[in-house]
Formats: C-alpha cells, sequence, structure tokens
C-alpha cells in the first residue's frame, strides 16, 4: 500500500485493488471485474454468481464457476426457467457449487422471470447505471450500496426477481462494468485494460 491509496502491487509488479492480487482473484480482477458486460445470458449468469456470494467469499464463487455454469446449463435463462423438482433435487446434490436451497430457488425462479419480461434484462439493468463519478482512493470510498443499485433493486423486486437486493445489485454494477470502482491507482482502472 501507498501513503495515498490502497493499492498494492501484484506479482507483475503492477498496482492493484488490494483485493485483485490474491492469486485466486487476480485474473478476475484483471480481466473481468468493471469491464462491460451486456447481454441477458451474461448479466443472468452475473446476477446469479452475485445472488450465491452472498454471505460466501467472491473466490469460491469463483472456484465453483464452472460447476454453476454445467448445473444451470450454460446459465440460459429458457433452460433454466423448465426446471422441476427433480432438477432442484440434482443441484441440492451437486457438489460442484453452493447447495443452498433459497438461493437455487431463486436462480430457478429468477429465470422464469427473466423470459417473461417485456424488454431486454440487459437493458433492464444498464437503465440504472450511473452517470460516471471521481475514482475511488480507498477502500472506504466504495460504497455497499448507491441510489442506483437501491432504484434496481427495488425495479427488480417489482419484477419478480429474487435474492438481488441493493448490495447484490451494486455488486452487479461493479461486476459488469455499470460502475467502475478499480481505485484510482489500479493499473486497470485505464482503458488499456
Amino acid at each position: 500500500m501507498t501513503e495515498n491509496d490502497d493499492t498494492v502491487s501484484g506479482p507483475d509488479g503492477l498496482r492493484r485493488c488490494p483485493w485483485g492480487a490474491d492469486p485466486a482473484m487476480l485474473d478476475y480482477h484483471d480481466h473481468e471485474w468493471g469491464h462491460e458486460l451486456r447481454g441477458d445470458v451474461a448479466l443472468y449468469e452475473r446476477m446469479s454468481l452475485e445472488a450465491f456470494q452472498s454471505g460466501l467469499s467472491w473466490a469460491i464463487i469463483l472456484r465453483k464457476r464452472d460447476g454453476f455454469r454445467s448445473a444451470f446449463g450454460g446459465f440460459d435463462p429458457e433452460v433454466v426457467a423448465a426446471y422441476g423438482p427433480a432438477d432442484v433435487d440434482r443441484l441440492l446434490a451437486d457438489a460442484a457449487i453452493v447447495r443452498n436451497r433459497l438461493k437455487i430457488d431463486a436462480t430457478i425462479s429468477n429465470a422464469r422471470t427473466l423470459v417473461e419480461l417485456d424488454t431486454s434484462f440487459s437493458d433492464l439493468l444498464w437503465s440504472f447505471a450511473p452517470a460516471d463519478r471521481p475514482a475511488p482512493v480507498r477502500l472506504a470510498d466504495v460504497p455497499a450500496t448507491t441510489a442506483e443499485s437501491i432504484a434496481m433493486a427495488k425495479e427488480l423486486k417489482r419484477r419478480g426477481f429474487r435474492f438481488v437486493g441493493p448490495t447484490t445489485a451494486y455488486a452487479l454494477m461493479q461486476a459488469t462494468g455499470m460502475v467502475n470502482d478499480h481505485l484510482a491507482g489500479c493499473a486497470f482502472r485505464s482503458p488499456e485494460h
């Protein structure tokens, strides 16, 4: 850490957000987190993974991501929306994912809600992206929720989505580039990364 910010030096000498220097998180930090992501399937996957992460570390979810993709049909909402009781039992027995009935049920329910939307899921989520704001310098400058994430969570709940509160909505915004919360001193805040 420097005196002016919370970034740390990674194994390649580049300054990163402190959580991004962890070996398990390095690739995700450098190549995914904060990068613009659009598309209904991609955003449904990220929303689902963020919901599964609630109460756990993101590193656990990353280690199990391939298992989640396999278990949830590549996060194709049409496929997951058709899941029934036998699929729930299968998922609850699958050690390759986080076996939490409430989160599994929410993931299936959210797929059903998504396929019934009268608009693009991607467009709906991105409609809550805030205007650019100054780069955070320290981790303490990064909020857990914002007015936009509160509004997103409220609208998603109104439409029938589950397990997406304001904190999960904000984590989704960070992960998909709706907001850029790489710290000001992070080498991966810049557009060339």
